[in-house]
């Protein structure tokens, strides 16, 4: 099964270790991350389902290409890391 994991930053709402989850893309994939953890999803997602313009999805280290649909495909053996952007001074 892939694993998604969640930046620190995210760490009051997600959980601690990484989640195990079944999913041939990576929205199937954070879909079964954030069932039933409907604070983090609204920090992940905005109302409308898309992904907030502060978060940035990686595939195997690597930043994903679509992230309107997040069709990008992954593996049984993926990693895939949420990371929320911080800004300020």
């Amino acid at each position: 099964m892939s694993t998604v994991a969640f930046t620190d930053h995210l760490r009051d709402h997600a959980p601690d270790e990484p989640v195990e989850v079944a999913g041939a893309t990576v929205a199937e994939a954070l879909s079964a991350a954030l069932a039933g953890r409907d604070r983090l999803r609204s920090y992940v997602f905005d109302e409308q389902g898309r992904l907030r313009r502060h978060v940035a999805v990686f595939v195997d280290g690597k930043l994903i290409a679509d992230r309107v649909a997040l069709s990008d495909p992954i593996t049984p053996a993926s990693e895939l890391f949420v990371m929320q952007a911080l800004s300020g001074g």
